[in-house]
């Protein structure tokens, strides 16, 4: 369900969109001299947290599905400024469906006894000792979570724009 809300909002992303910055301090993507589209990102994390563009919030649903994906079923995360925001907001569609898509391959194949244990999620940094049904509920709501920033930031950069003139 909260994928086919995600749909909705894409239909009406554009690159311009994904970009807008709502307030001044905001977290966005930005490219590095290598061409890389890098996200700002802070640790401890500021007080109080900053507004995130529509390129961040997708980046940062790319950022978990491919760390927790990755290490439940690959061969370990890898580091989160390894992981880039694709660029376009057509291939970030691209990137996020497949990121879904490989997603529920992997939770498909698995047993109740599979989802009850914590072998996948040993050493996840932030699910470690927890059970997977749960680590892909919090993923779940974390997508759910940015889903509807998503969709609050894009009403609001559609209304800067008709204030705008533009």
């Amino acid at each position: 369900m909260c994928w086919a809300l995600f749909e909705y909002y894409l239909k009406d992303l554009d690159d311009r969109a994904c970009l807008w910055e709502p307030s001044p301090d905001c977290w966005t993507v930005r490219p590095d001299a290598e061409g890389d589209w890098v996200a700002d990102w802070q640790v401890p994390e500021p007080d109080p947290v900053p507004s995130t563009s529509i390129a961040w919030l997708t980046w940062h649903i790319g950022f978990w599905w491919t760390t927790t994906l990755t290490h439940c079923f690959g061969e370990g995360a890898p580091p989160r400024e390894s992981i880039h925001w694709p660029g376009t907001t057509e291939a970030t569609t691209a990137w996020l469906s497949s990121l879904k898509d490989s997603w529920r391959t992997e939770l498909l194949r698995l047993t109740d006894a599979d989802l009850d244990s914590k072998e996948r999620t040993a050493g996840l940094p932030w699910g470690d000792n927890i059970e997977l049904v749960h680590v892909a509920s919090w993923l779940n709501f974390e997508l759910t979570k940015n889903v509807a920033e998503i969709g609050l930031t894009q009403r609001a950069y559609g209304a800067s724009t008709r204030a705008a003139g533009g």
